[in-house]
């Protein structure tokens, strides 16, 4: 999968009249393609060249970053988590209340772990990895990212409708299954797939 670029970028003040229609563009092709809710409090949110487009523009909104090695590495750590041939990666997002106290809640997911996050293909159980943690993510409301190695049999069950996929998070007291994930989402993921082997 190409990584973004700068010219890939809108400047700030482009980004800011144009906001309001990119997040609501964003908020329905995530909720539709890319988000998976694992309980009441957990969404993991797969990442591609798309939703990074909006989370990069929403970060240099939010961090005023503007000068051009700044940009660029910033960038450059951002295409580190755009899916791979046979790796997905996804945004661990905590749902927090608005009159929640905010370090409490991030803080009680501190330790969180690879073996805490899992995907389960058809009865296979594939454990995560932590990517990173970084603290400037949490103004996005992101704790961790995590990446789920898939095999080629993964892949092909992935593929089969009649296989079932979901995913597991279990930390601490916090111990949920999602849903079966739908038609929609397992076909965007495979198109990542595709993308990412043909550009490897």
């Amino acid at each position: 999968m190409h990584p973004l670029t700068t010219d890939d970028l809108l400047p700030a003040s482009d980004y800011l009249l144009r906001r309001r229609e990119f997040h609501e563009a964003h908020r329905r092709y995530r909720d539709r393609y890319r988000r998976v809710r694992v309980g009441p409090q957990v969404s993991l949110l797969f990442e591609n060249r798309q939703t990074l487009w909006f989370r990069v523009q929403e970060f240099f909104r939010i961090a005023r970053v503007s000068k051009g090695e700044e940009v660029q590495h910033h960038l450059d750590w951002f295409n580190t988590l755009l899916p791979q041939a046979q790796r997905l990666q996804a945004a661990f997002i905590l749902e927090v209340a608005e009159d929640a106290n905010w370090y409490r809640e991030f803080d009680y997911w501190r330790d969180l772990r690879g073996e805490n996050v899992r995907m389960w293909v058809e009865g296979t159980r594939i454990p995560s990895k932590l990517v990173t943690a970084r603290h400037e993510d949490r103004s996005l409301g992101i704790a961790h990212w995590f990446e789920f190695a898939l095999s080629d049999a993964d892949r092909l069950n992935l593929a089969d409708p009649s296989c079932t996929v979901r995913f597991e998070v279990d930390y601490k007291r916090y111990s949920c299954f999602s849903s079966h994930v739908n038609e929609d989402i397992r076909q965007s993921l495979l198109d990542d797939l595709d993308v990412a082997a043909r550009a490897a």
